[in-house]
């Protein structure tokens, strides 16, 4: 199942980015257009995660978002409902099976971060594919229902073997100490967003270089998680922000820059494990909560507060390092 969710999430990302590039993009309602795909798409993952834990049927969630981003493409002479359906959709998808791969992993963190990791490459290659006219739509609409049908296909033939949702609780944010610990998680998921929809390297549009960065940013997401198993969360996130920060100084060297984002992107399997740790009986609010964050990063970057600057990226990784560090010595959980 987790190889089905890793999968899919690759197809729902692109089929979002598709759709908005394809039909949405030539629209001139196009700047709301992308702030409501990316709220319904981050911001509503948060109460749709309380659902979700509630409900205990994660599949449901996943498989009806492959069909609601499907449904977006019904709509592509109302751009805003196309937005607005194919953000929900995506957030319903990435809400159900995320959940799903919290519970089969458990304590470890591996699987988290091959199921994150795709959605790089599906927004990558989604945006590539709807500036072109090859790619047929109904292409993409097919893959979405068969996704959908493989995601229903696989639970009923393994169904028994997940394990199911804890009863819903939010008692492990009660003290003070916790809830510094998720403030900085909040914090630290803010500016990774913020970070990455800003950071554009002099580099990056000559050659093949612009490629490399988003393969960069998807294996450092696959690497984290299975660094964290093997070495501890809090090593692993000292480690990788420590040396990102250190080559983050050498913005115009080409393999320092993918190092440095590469390093910078293995600590996101590390703050959704450490959340879901802190909330184990709300990991769709947990997961929904880190996406609010990214949705918190992109709004200042959609009114314009773009700052590219090398030493930004170096505070960010900086202040990402303590913040980061805090959080997880404060919960107490997982840091191995």
């Amino acid at each position: 199942m987790v190889s089905v969710y890793s999968a899919a999430h690759f197809l729902v990302d692109f089929a979002c980015a598709f759709l908005m590039f394809r039909s949405v993009a030539a629209s001139p309602e196009w700047y709301f257009c992308v702030l409501l795909y990316n709220f319904f798409a981050f911001a509503a993952q948060m109460p749709l995660g309380i659902a979700a834990d509630k409900l205990n049927r994660n599949y449901l969630f996943a498989l009806s978002g492959c069909l609601l981003v499907g449904a977006a493409y019904a709509a592509p002479s109302i751009p805003a409902a196309a937005a607005a359906t194919a953000g929900l959709g995506n957030g319903m998808f990435h809400i159900g099976g995320g959940i799903d791969v919290l519970n089969i992993c458990d304590k470890k963190s591996a699987a988290l971060g091959v199921f994150v990791s795709p959605g790089a490459f599906g927004i990558y290659f989604g945006t590539i594919a709807g500036k072109g006219d090859i790619l047929p739509a109904a292409l993409v609409l097919a893959a979405l229902l068969a996704a959908a049908a493989l995601i229903a296909g696989v639970y009923k033939a393994q169904r028994g073997t997940y394990p199911k949702n804890a009863e819903l609780s939010f008692g492990g944010g009660a003290s003070r100490k916790i809830f510094t610990a998720v403030i900085c998680l909040f914090i630290v998921v803010c500016l990774r967003s913020y970070a990455g929809l800003t950071l554009n390297f002099p580099w990056k549009g000559i050659g093949g270089w612009g490629t490399v960065l988003v393969c960069a940013a998807v294996f450092g997401k696959t690497l984290g998680g299975f660094a964290a198993d093997r070495f501890g969360a809090l090593k692993t996130a000292a480690f990788s922000l420590g040396c990102a920060a250190l080559l983050s100084v050498f913005p115009s060297i080409p393999l320092a820059g993918v190092a440095s984002v590469l390093l910078f992107n293995m600590t996101m399997p590390v703050t959704l494990m450490a959340m879901a740790k802190i909330f184990p009986g709300a990991k769709g609010f947990s997961f929904g909560l880190l996406t609010f964050a990214l949705f918190c990063g992109f709004v200042p970057v959609h009114l314009g507060a773009k700052f590219n600057a090398p030493r930004v990226f170096f505070a960010v990784i900086v202040i990402s390092l303590i913040l980061l560090c805090i959080s997880l010595r404060k919960a107490d959980v997982w840091t191995g």
